[in-house]
């Protein structure tokens, strides 16, 4: 079958609005639902990572009041050690577009702090846009959508219609007050139609070969959407 590149952030902090570092990284779920879908439907995983350093799940994102419980908090913690793929990623400047069928970007606060500025990130996924291919972006993901722009200056997703981390949620989660600035806000500014839905719900957004999920529970719906478009 065909290869999935999955992009996933190089930070394990997100410096807030008063310098202060917040313990971040990437949300387990939101990397551990989709590779799980993907391998399952036969696809293989390749991960990249800003210099290829070894990504940090948020410690967050592994406590059992995120996942249901002790059951669920421990089956994330075993899938995610068994990604063998997150050990050694490539480095993201060196990734080759060709070699893949779709590209995936999971979230958590992360992204906000470095694939929001990542030029190299930013290329990839107006390249990745241009192509057809399937893309795929959630929660706070799309923070990496800011660093896409074209030869006019203005960003390659502008008018397209996304699901991202809302301010609600942002707000709910205590720490919108803490920020620098919200997902939400910037990708409006940057001119993207940020679609809405109800906190903590799933909702994926479709529009052409983009494909986006709101928070952590669109994991799952945006990885089958993912998959459809794959065929």
């Amino acid at each position: 079958m065909s290869k999935i590149l999955f992009v996933v952030t190089g930070a394990d902090h997100w410096t807030l609005a008063d310098g202060t570092r917040h313990p971040s990284g990437f949300w387990a779920e939101e990397a551990v639902v989709p590779y799980e879908a993907f391998r399952a439907a036969g696809h293989e995983i390749a991960v990249a990572t800003p210099g290829g350093v070894v990504p940090t799940p948020d410690r967050g994102s592994l406590a059992p009041e995120f996942n249901g419980g002790q059951e669920g908090a421990d089956r994330v913690a075993a899938a995610l050690a068994a990604m063998t793929e997150l050990r050694s990623p490539l480095k993201l400047e060196e990734v080759d577009l060709g070699d893949y069928a779709a590209v995936f970007y999971p979230g958590g606060h992360g992204p906000m702090e470095d694939l929001a500025v990542d030029a190299e990130s930013g290329a990839l996924l107006t390249r990745a846009l241009a192509s057809g291919k399937p893309l795929g972006v959630v929660c706070h993901g799309p923070a990496a959508l800011l660093a896409a722009t074209g030869e006019d200056g203005a960003n390659t997703f502008r008018g397209y219609d996304v699901a991202a981390f809302t301010n609600e949620e942002e707000t709910q989660g205590g720490l919108a007050d803490k920020a620098k600035w919200l997902l939400q806000d910037r990708l409006t500014e940057a001119g993207v139609n940020v679609v809405v839905g109800e906190p903590w719900a799933p909702h994926v957004v479709v529009d052409r070969n983009l494909v986006t999920g709101q928070n952590p529970a669109s994991s799952g719906p945006l990885a089958a959407e993912l998959l459809k478009k794959l065929g």
